[in-house]
């Protein structure tokens, strides 16, 4: 914890003077005293945010629920945050939103799930539509192999008491094993931390041993193995093939498969087997028709 030290005795002066931060640096803060450095900023820190109504300047509900589980830590209540859980329960709702790539969405909504949760510790019980929500978002991003955003997908159905897809689960166990750790002088620039760190978390919260790598000393840099995406191929795929062949799965099947390589049709038909809920994905992820027309 030594060299986390300045900041934490600096922290006080941080969020008076970058207030606008205020998220970044409580929840380091936070952390740092939950994983035992000795100290109580991080209360004095939620209650002088409280009491300002710093939370009030969110534009985002997403924000202002990571504020208040924030401060909940603390034993603090975010207040003016009325009707909140519905706003991001009908944000969960709204499936098609997720059938069509868009990564920052499904963060979005792998985090409303953390919070509402309270990552794991209160499960909610998930109505159809959040459920496909996660499963149309998860299909992407195994398309994609995407395992950074999988692994957070999968943790958020477990958060809900929900088992994920197995050919999910199976893939994520072997991305696990992909992850070299090795030894760096000085401070590490961006790697694959945050995917090493979801695809372990993961293999935790299932039962699996996970971060069994993670034993070297001071700086560390984590490489993951290239994984070659199949959802620009289909996607592109897809455009030259909307006039062509539009409407059900059944039928834009054969000719997606013959237009596309041999190593993107195979991860498309694991990605079609991995699921029940393929096809009716697969009727927006398509995203036939034109604007303009019924």
């Amino acid at each position: 914890m030594e060299p986390l030290l300045p900041f934490y005795e600096g922290s006080l002066r941080h969020l008076n003077f970058f207030r606008q931060y205020y998220r970044f640096i409580l929840s380091i803060c936070l952390d740092l005293e939950d994983l035992g450095l000795p100290g109580e900023r991080g209360e004095a820190m939620a209650g002088w945010i409280a009491d300002r109504d710093i939370a009030r300047n969110e534009l985002s509900d997403l924000q202002r629920g990571e504020a208040r589980r924030l401060l909940a830590r603390r034993g603090v209540d975010l207040r003016g945050v009325e009707g909140l859980d519905d706003r991001l329960r009908g944000f969960m709702r709204q499936s098609a939103c997720f059938a069509v790539p868009n990564r920052k969405a499904a963060y979005e909504l792998t985090h409303v799930v953390f919070y509402l949760t309270e990552y794991g510790r209160a499960p909610i019980r998930l109505e159809s539509e959040e459920r496909r929500s996660l499963l149309f978002a998860g299909l992407v991003a195994f398309l994609d192999q995407d395992a950074d955003l999988l692994a957070e997908i999968c943790i958020a159905l477990t958060f809900c008491n929900e088992v994920p897809p197995q050919d999910w689960c199976r893939w994520l166990d072997q991305q696990v094993g992909s992850f070299t750790l090795r030894p760096a002088q000085g401070r590490v620039g961006n790697d694959d931390y945050h995917p090493y760190f979801m695809c372990n978390w993961f293999q935790l919260l299932v039962g699996r041993r996970g971060f069994s790598d993670a034993d070297c000393k001071g700086s560390v840099v984590i490489e993951g193995q290239a994984r070659p995406s199949a959802l620009r191929g289909v996607s592109m795929a897809l455009y030259t093939l909307l006039d062509q062949a539009p409407g059900t799965w059944a039928r834009m099947r054969r000719p997606l498969l013959q237009s596309l390589s041999t190593e993107d049709g195979d991860v498309l038909c694991r990605v079609e087997a991995s699921t029940p809920v393929f096809e009716p994905f697969f009727e927006v992820f398509s995203r036939s028709g034109q604007v303009g027309r019924a």
